[in-house]
């Protein structure tokens, strides 16, 4: 038990210490968070927008600047946790696969990626909700908080996932950025006529916009639109480690050759040059 412990421990420090040198999501935490949520309060109007919410069957008629302030908020954690994770994979890639090669457990790195990716969504999350609740007052700021860890969640495994398969940098940076766009504004009513069709249910962060959105607005709790977003989660982070694996899968030992050992110690050395012995050159020299 105590060697499992030790190697996550190392595994959990080196990524946290990872994560901690990216300076560039450092700022995008402490001003894009902020920024981007208290722009979509004070430019959008506060024209009351009416909405049926499918997770309550409620109709509501929130401030358009408040549903547009937390659909920024959810836009905001994805975008930071998806790209915080995807540089943190990106970047560290080959050393995994050389901590990999030395024979340190994949097990242990898997649970040190899932440990800070919980971490960062949590602090993001946290950091969002109180940005929002300086603004206005949600009816349920816990279950907000909630929805907004659930989504960073399911946008971290998907930087994961992007970090393992994809090749360039731009490409994975393309990827999050697009995804989180067209995900989070065909579900926003404000700049979308198609918020209420049924198709938006199988977007990756339809549970987190939901539960958000009663949490804003309602006062019914939404447990099964929790439940929804952590799916979403479970099935990104299965991916991610279907892609962690591929990306080391030339680490692992194979049957054809054997692995270093005692018995097999000789196997690759040459055999010492024979030298001829004394008698069979006094031969020659009297063939001579």
């Amino acid at each position: 038990m105590r060697f499992h412990l030790t190697r996550f421990a190392v595994a959990a420090r080196f990524t946290l210490i990872e994560h901690g040198r990216n300076r560039f999501a450092m700022i995008l935490v402490i001003l894009f968070v902020p920024v981007w949520t208290s722009l979509a309060y004070l430019a959008m109007p506060d024209t009351p927008a009416r909405m049926r919410l499918r997770a309550t069957g409620e109709a509501l008629a929130p401030h358009g600047n408040e549903l547009t302030a937390i659909s920024g908020a959810l836009n905001a954690v994805t975008l930071i946790t998806g790209f915080m994770m995807f540089a943190a994979t990106f970047s560290g890639s080959g050393f995994d696969r050389r901590l990999a090669m030395a024979g340190y457990p994949r097990a242990h790195l898997v649970l040190a990626k899932v440990t800070a990716l919980a971490l960062v969504s949590a602090a993001v999350a946290a950091y969002a909700t109180a940005v929002i609740c300086l603004a206005w007052t949600p009816r349920q700021p816990l279950l907000l908080a909630a929805s907004l860890f659930c989504a960073g969640l399911t946008y971290g495994a998907l930087g994961v996932v992007f970090g393992s398969l994809l090749r360039r940098e731009v490409e994975g940076m393309f990827a999050i950025v697009m995804t989180s766009i067209i995900d989070l504004a065909l579900q926003n009513p404000i700049t979308s006529s198609g918020a209420d069709n049924p198709v938006m249910r199988y977007l990756p962060s339809y549970g987190a916009m939901q539960a958000s959105t009663a949490a804003g607005f309602s006062t019914s709790p939404v447990p099964r639109h929790l439940a929804l977003q952590l799916t979403w989660s479970g099935l990104a982070a299965l991916v991610a480690l279907l892609g962690f694996r591929h990306s080391t899968r030339n680490c692992l030992p194979t049957a054809t050759t054997p692995p270093p050992g005692p018995e097999n110690s000789k196997a690759g050395i040459p055999a010492p040059r024979q030298t001829a012995s004394p008698s069979v050159k006094a031969s020659d020299t009297e063939a001579h």
